[in-house]
């Protein structure tokens, strides 16, 4: 799907108010009540004087991909009420800058990324939410952990205070077969759903982050949280999904 490159306020708006609709109305076909669920608007490759239109168009969150990217638009947003959401990859070595500003950290997926990140919240003296990010697709490509090591991670993670679990997240297969998106949104909702069962205080409340522009529906269907959309609000991105979605094996976490 081509989606037009939002440029006025009124696009925006126009935009959020479809994809807000589209939401209620997935909702409202497996009973649950449209409230429940957060948009959250993706902003990589967005240029700031865009950004600051879709504050104005009621944006109050942003999520951002790249740690770099995210802390410029930060500090050149400054005088606007915005909050940050990383909902990429994060490696050891950028954990202090999302410690010095984001609100959240969407991809969680290592002890060795949660102890950096605690230790540089610990300093700085703040906690954020943070999300545990499951490889659902079995991808190898793909970050996140292996869903038979979730119970262990969660365990985990109670030594690092800063970090407030409020549930996981997950990236679908990119496939136009429907019922294969399907599927990995409905291990994670499996997954959250036994956590619950058999250690309900590690999980949080338990929210689900899951789906994109092109399947946020069917992840409204099976139970999200959160839905992660971009191009459906700012318009179609130039910049490949591979830029901001690197390989698993492309990252050789570089020490601080």
């Amino acid at each position: 799907m081509e989606y037009p490159t939002a440029l006025t306020v009124e696009d925006l708006t126009r935009n959020l108010a479809h994809v807000r609709g589209r939401i209620d109305a997935a909702a409202h076909r497996v009973g649950r009540d449209p409230a429940a669920i957060r948009l959250l608007p993706v902003s990589k490759t967005v240029p700031v004087d865009r950004l600051r239109l879709a504050v104005s168009a009621g944006c109050r969150q942003l999520g951002e991909n790249k740690v770099q990217e995210a802390a410029r638009k930060h500090e050149a947003m400054a005088d606007v009420e915005v909050g940050w959401s990383i909902i990429g990859h994060l490696q050891t070595n950028k954990a202090r800058d999302v410690a010095a500003f984001a609100d959240e950290f969407q991809a969680l997926d290592s002890l060795r990324v949660a102890a950096a990140l605690d230790r540089r919240l610990q300093t700085a003296g703040r906690s954020i939410d943070v999300f545990v990010q499951v490889n659902t697709s079995g991808e190898a490509s793909k970050y996140g952990l292996h869903p038979d090591e979730l119970p262990a991670m969660l365990g985990e993670l109670t030594a690092y205070t800063s970090l407030r679990v409020q549930g996981l997240m997950t990236l679908a297969v990119f496939t136009p077969d429907a019922d294969r998106v399907r599927a990995c949104f409905r291990l994670l909702r499996t997954l959250r759903d036994r956590a619950r069962e058999d250690t309900p205080d590690l999980i949080g409340p338990g929210a689900l982050s899951m789906g994109m522009s092109g399947d946020y529906e069917i992840a409204v269907e099976e139970g999200a949280s959160v839905v992660r959309v971009g191009q459906a609000i700012f318009g179609q991105r130039s910049t490949p999904d591979s830029d901001y979605w690197p390989t698993a094996g492309a990252d050789p976490h570089p020490p601080e």
